[in-house]
């Protein structure tokens, strides 16, 4: 299984010398993969989570962390598409992939917050049927020659759009989703499905499944797609962990020596990509705790959970 960590984007940690010593520290420890997330808006009016209220756009920061790294993927978990036209995000990922030479990862999700929806003027009705039309508008503007498409909600007039990416015949697409319908689609359109913040890890074998029984309908080798997994931490020097709805201890919470035997764990439930993100901790991701502090905390947890320093 490749390890990987969530970027500097969130809260009190997130900015450009944040970003950049920690994009080249986890080149330095071996990690295989760096990765962002998308929040637009947060109400005005109601609480938001720490996490939430103070967030990087995805693709500039990686473009800008593509720049201080040599090696590592980038990826994006990722952007909702509801919320930008195809064409544009064809543009933008196209882009990256030259700039970073072949290291783009594109997740897709299709949204939650009725408040983005609104600011950005999308519709949240027949979320699956636009995403199936997205991706192969993506697919056909990355191919080379002449691109086309004319779909219920898309439309590509004969065109061209140059540079193509570098990865052929285009960055990996991986879609999220919770749902049956939306595992199931993950496995027949995506080149692989990842897990939100909130997926009970516990129960994540049945969520590959589904997402495995899909590519299988499809005619597709269901072995061959990525499974990614957003390994939101919790660390806790006595082992005690964090309780979960069950009581039991949540997956990812505890001792340092906990989390890797968790990680390993994970790739037992075949997970293939697991990336370890300390946005969602309350003394790194939020936008109030102090920086240094931050910084420090989360150094100090990337070292020692890197795959230099452990086997997983």
């Amino acid at each position: 299984m490749k390890i990987g960590v969530g970027a500097p984007v969130s809260g009190a940690w997130a900015g450009p010398q944040g970003l950049a010593h920690f994009s080249r520290l986890a080149e330095e420890l071996g990690y295989d993969s760096l990765w962002t997330f998308q929040r637009l808006l947060v109400p005005a009016d109601e609480p938001a989570d720490a996490v939430y209220r103070s967030v990087l756009d995805p693709l500039l920061a990686l473009t800008y962390a593509a720049a201080h790294t040599s090696r590592l993927r980038l990826g994006v978990a990722l952007v909702n598409l509801p919320f930008v036209s195809p064409v544009y995000l064809a543009k933008q990922a196209s882009t990256l992939d030259l700039l970073s030479g072949g290291r783009f990862d594109l997740g897709l999700g299709v949204g939650w917050s009725p408040l983005e929806f609104t600011a950005t003027g999308a519709s949240p009705e027949r979320r699956g049927a636009r995403t199936e039309e997205y991706v192969a508008v993506l697919r056909a503007l990355w191919a080379d020659g002449v691109s086309s498409f004319e779909g219920e909600f898309y439309t590509l007039p004969p065109s061209r759009m140059d540079p193509t990416p570098v990865q052929r015949p285009g960055p990996p697409v991986l879609l999220g989703g919770v749902v049956p319908a939306a595992l199931s689609r993950a496995g027949r359109l995506a080149d692989g499905w990842m897990s939100r913040s909130g997926t009970q890890l516990s129960r994540i074998a049945e969520d590959i499944a589904l997402v495995r029984a899909g590519a299988t309908d499809a005619g597709r080798d269901p072995e061959a797609l990525r499974i990614v997994c957003r390994g939101v931490l919790r660390p806790d020097p006595s082992g005690v962990g964090t309780p979960g709805p069950d009581g039991e201890r949540l997956r990812l919470s505890g001792s340092f020596e906990q989390i890797r035997d968790d990680a390993a764990w994970l790739a037992a439930q075949g997970v293939t990509e697991l990336f370890f993100d300390l946005n969602w901790d309350q003394l790194i991701g939020n936008p109030d705790v102090d920086p240094a502090g931050a910084t420090a905390r989360a150094e100090e947890i990337i070292r020692a959970l890197a795959p230099s320093a452990a086997a997983y």
